[in-house]
């Protein structure tokens, strides 16, 4: 019985070795590997695809707002150029060796180019840069309010007073009359075109008498005053001898004021005439004949053979867009009539 047990073991531990191992092969385990496969590769092109996607919507959007920035400068631009927008001086103490360049354009009023409120700040600023040469006043006025021109001309006298080395001339383009030509006596020297107009150095006070009109039509005027002469220049009653004599003898001292900063400022080059000081004007030609100018010139001229500075700066405080926008649309003109109104009776070098 042991013989046969042992056979029988012996048997049946070497059947396995004589035969090939058995490696049993289902559907299910030899698919497995194949389908894992398969779900990788759809899951990396999925995910390819869709970076795809999210860097193009990226590239899209950055574009878009490239876009969309490059219009608004556009847009910025067209307008800075319809509306005329200077930019302002920025710090030029690194520019050089320069000509620092103001501009007075238009009436001498509280408000514009011609104030002394845009002019002050600017000559300031070009007197006290160390860059700059001398200071050209560029004026093209018919003149205005002696109050703004009378604060300029203090300015400027201070102002050549603190930096005496630094010389202030004026350039006239197509005018330079009463409030403008009064601005233009405080400087070193005056330069101007042979068809400039020039002088008008006199005074008045304009308005209207409506006192007539209102007695043919049935208007009563009814003004209450306290005080006799509170109803100065008032447009709807006759304008009596004593208000007369006295606005004449007003206007009668803000043009001798007018007179003494003109002989101040010229000196002995001033030709006196009769009628120098009678609100007569010249062409600039004549008016270097005269004395009221020096000579003929040009900003460029001027920057090149007089100040041998050719690099001009412009320091002129120019308005702001919002402001040129309000004033082009009109917005103003309710306010500019209201003042009109009100500074009728306003004596005025024009």
């Amino acid at each position: 019985m042991s013989d046969n047990t042992s056979d029988q073991d012996n048997g049946a531990s070497a059947a396995p070795q004589g035969a090939a191992p058995a490696t049993p092969a289902t559907p299910a385990a030899s698919g497995a590997p194949q389908s894992v496969a398969g779900l990788n590769w759809e899951r990396e092109v999925l995910e390819k695809l869709v970076l795809s996607t999210v860097r193009e919507r990226r590239a899209h959007r950055r574009w878009g707002i490239f876009f969309k920035f490059l219009v608004l400068l556009l847009v910025l631009f067209a307008l800075a150029a319809y509306f005329d927008v200077s930019w302002p001086v920025g710090d030029s103490e690194n520019v050089g060796r320069h000509t620092a360049l103001i501009e007075i354009d238009g009436e001498i009023e509280t408000e514009g180019s011609g104030s002394a409120a845009v002019v002050i700040p600017a000559l300031n600023k070009a007197f006290s840069d160390h860059g700059s040469v001398a200071v050209v006043l560029h004026i093209n006025s018919p003149g205005g309010s002696p109050v703004q021109a009378g604060m300029i001309v203090d300015e400027i006298r201070r102002l050549r007073k603190g930096y005496p080395g630094k010389p202030l001339y004026v350039v006239v383009n197509e005018i330079c009359a009463s409030g403008g030509y009064y601005i233009a006596a405080a400087g070193d020297q005056i330069y101007v075109n042979k068809a400039s107009i020039v002088g008008s150095i006199g005074v008045l006070m304009d308005g209207f008498g409506f006192n007539g009109v209102m007695s043919k039509v049935g208007v009563e005027r009814r003004l209450l005053t306290a005080g006799e002469n509170k109803g100065f220049m008032d447009p709807f009653l006759p304008l009596s001898d004593k208000h007369r004599q006295h606005a004449q003898t007003m206007l009668n001292d803000i043009h001798q004021q007018f007179i003494d900063v003109v002989r101040t400022g010229r000196g002995k080059r001033l030709k006196e005439t009769p009628d120098m000081f009678s609100g007569l004007f010249w062409t600039g030609a004549r008016a270097v004949d005269m004395g009221l100018a020096d000579g003929l010139g040009t900003v460029d001229t001027v920057a090149r053979d007089v100040v041998h500075a050719e690099d001009i700066i412009d320091y002129t405080q120019h308005e702001g867009l919002p402001e040129r926008v309000l004033k082009k649309f009109g917005a103003a003109m309710g306010a500019g009539a209201m003042k009109a109104a009100v500074q009728s009776a306003n004596p005025s070098i024009r």
